[in-house]
């Protein structure tokens, strides 16, 4: 009776397993400073650390008016979808001609029609931008905001490689928004 018993508890568990979840509407990504570091390090190319990663969701379009609609004029935004957006420097980075030292952060946006006041905030594993805390700013910048000439289905964040650092670009919908970053040493 009891190799009968042992036989049914197994192929219960086997039958009992968990359904693999539905696929995240906003998947998440990651972009690296330089750009193409992954590439680079596997191809023996990249030298010590990147500079930069950065790790967000991208939420989609889906037909739906971005800025102004869905992510309101002068309303705290994530930054992307689900968790909220983390970065981290590798080195000390200079942003809107303020230091901001090396390690990681969280980033949220106030979006408004012509500028975004990017947030970086020391309060990491955040969901959302339920649980903001402006004490926790470690810097605010503005940068501008600009019309793309094509529309972009899904929030994108990449870096583009400049000599002392990089641009951080940001596009969604028919906007785009750029924040250079200068890279000092340790």
């Amino acid at each position: 009776m009891k190799p009968i018993l042992s036989l049914v508890l197994v192929l219960a568990m086997f039958s009992a397993q968990a359904q693999k979840p539905e696929l995240d509407k906003s998947p998440m990504d990651m972009s690296y400073l330089p750009n193409g570091y992954p590439l680079l390090k596997k191809a023996g190319k990249a030298k010590g650390m990147p500079l930069a990663r950065v790790i967000y969701g991208r939420p989609l379009k889906n037909g739906r008016p971005i800025f102004g609609g869905l992510n309101k004029y002068g309303e705290l935004w994530r930054l992307g979808a689900n968790e909220a957006t983390e970065i981290e420097f590798f080195f000390n980075a200079k942003i809107g001609g303020k230091t901001l030292p090396k390690g990681r952060y969280t980033m949220y946006c106030i979006p408004e029609e012509t500028k975004w006041t990017l947030i970086f905030s020391k309060d990491n594993y955040c969901w959302g931008n339920f649980d903001y805390k402006a004490k926790n700013d470690v810097l605010r910048t503005d940068i501008p905001v600009v019309k793309n000439d094509e529309i972009v289905e899904a929030f994108t964040i990449y870096f583009d490689d400049t000599k002392n650092g990089g641009n951080m670009i940001f596009l969604w919908d028919d906007v785009k928004a750029v924040l250079p970053i200068t890279v000092s040493g340790n």
